[in-house]
């Protein structure tokens, strides 16, 4: 096990990954800008590296920084939390170089299910449901419209690289086929600086439910149950919950075992969302895999009494899994809800102001 790990991130995240840390008995290092100097992760880490200026830009997003902060300490290995480097296998690779351990599944994992479409063809490739769409080149407009002909409206147009709603288009008709190709690709351009987009079947009114999974270096993997995430806002979550008052056991057995072959199939190695939609019917579809921890995975741990943080530490470590399938129970119901800065009487509109009182809940 390891004596001491960096936390190459800030706020929340950091925090929860310093809690479970200190519980395993394993010494944390902070890193932080020059506007969290003085911020509750760098207070609860038992040493702190200043990794550069306020812009994430020029301080959590350098690799070379974090390396550096590592070096600097002695940390042996890194967890990432999620956002800033958490899926950047570039990073994973550099660490490597430097013979530090990356908390978090191997580069070619991360790479094949950054893409979206080359995560559906692994999809398909492990038997896992898919949607049924295009995924190969896409030549001009015209050509989506007649992929879209064959496909059968409505559809939905969304950027490879995309990711939190971005580069993303329903279309009804060959006009707005047109037309959402065009802004589709050029808001994949501007955000991802990737252009190339793929075309599915639009499923109405879906569910959006996703399984956590969990994998080790041994062969061994398993799925924790299912968060539900079906209330958004601009293809953003709001509430998520464990488990998901729509599916039944049957469903959620074979969501899971998809799940658990995607993993297989990557050769997967930490602890893995694979997200899904869901129509009325129950029917499910594959849509992505998250190769980090989920903003969400305290109502995971919540009715499964499984510490998912902890888990990715003692897989990165070499371990092996201590927990069998027939072991997960789900006990309970959590709910997670995300707070936003929004105008309600202006129909939602992101919106800044200032927080006046704040008090935070108290844990169990």
């Amino acid at each position: 096990m390891f004596a001491k790990i960096l936390i190459a991130n800030r706020g929340e995240i950091a925090c929860r990954v310093i809690k479970t840390a200190r519980k395993m008995g394993i010494a944390t290092v902070a890193v932080y800008s020059d506007a969290d100097r003085d911020a509750v992760h760098v207070e609860m880490a038992d040493e702190a590296v200043h990794i550069g200026p306020s812009p994430a830009a020029q301080s959590y997003l350098v690799p070379e920084n974090i390396i550096a902060a590592c070096k600097a300490k002695g940390a042996e290995a890194v967890h990432p939390g999620y956002g800033f480097l958490s899926e950047r296998a570039s990073f994973c690779e550099a660490l490597e170089k430097e013979g530090i351990i990356f908390i978090g599944p191997k580069p070619k994992a991360i790479r094949a299910m950054g893409d979206k479409i080359e995560s559906k063809k692994f999809a398909n490739a492990a038997n896992v449901s898919t949607v049924p769409g295009w995924l190969g080149v896409i030549e001009n407009a015209g050509h989506a419209e007649k992929i879209a002909g064959e496909i059968g409206y409505p559809v939905m147009i969304k950027a490879s690289a995309g990711g939190g709603g971005k580069g993303m288009r329903i279309a009804w008709s060959k006009a707005e086929v047109r037309d959402g190709f065009d802004r589709a690709r050029s808001e994949a351009k501007s955000s991802f600086g990737d252009d190339r987009v793929f075309i599915e079947k639009f499923v109405v009114n879906p569910r959006h439910i996703e399984i956590q999974v969990l994998a080790d270096a041994h062969g061994n993997a398993l799925y924790l149950g299912e968060r539900e995430c079906s209330i958004q806002r601009r293809n953003q979550k709001i509430v998520e919950e464990a488990p998901s008052p729509f599916l039944d056991a049957k469903t959620r057995k074979a969501m899971g075992e998809q799940s658990v072959a995607l993993a297989r199939a990557v050769d997967y190695q930490s602890a893995g969302t694979v997200e899904f939609i869901v129509d009325g019917e129950k029917n499910f579809y594959f849509l992505e895999m998250n190769t980090r921890l989920q903003v969400e995975h305290p109502v995971t741990e919540l009715v499964t009494g499984i510490d998912l943080v902890e888990q990715m530490i003692r897989i990165a470590a070499g371990e092996k899994l201590a927990i069998k399938q027939s072991d997960v129970k789900l006990n309970g119901w959590a709910v997670e809800s995300r707070l936003y800065a929004e105008d309600p009487y202006r129909n939602f509109v992101p919106s800044i102001g200032r927080l006046t009182r704040y008090r935070p809940p108290e844990e169990g």
